[in-house]
């Protein structure tokens, strides 16, 4: 059995991937994950920005799968 993580992906990303990441771990739509993000960092004027910034940091990046030999 495979452990879900949150990795942020190499495609389908805007700035470094968070958003996109923490949808495909919720699977949601990226896009509803921005827009919370968007509105709860315009609430607590900017936390939301140092928050992205560590997740960027802790988050890993998705490992890109090798073709195999034969399939490209």
């Amino acid at each position: 059995m495979e452990t879900k993580r949150i990795t942020r992906p190499r495609k389908d990303r805007i700035i470094a991937g968070v958003c996109s990441g923490i949808g495909r771990y919720f699977d949601i739509d990226p896009n509803i994950v921005r827009v919370i993000w968007i509105i709860l960092t315009i609430i607590s004027i900017g936390l939301g920005v140092i928050a992205y910034i560590a997740a960027w940091l802790l988050f890993p990046e998705e490992i890109e799968e090798e073709p195999e030999k034969g399939e490209e």
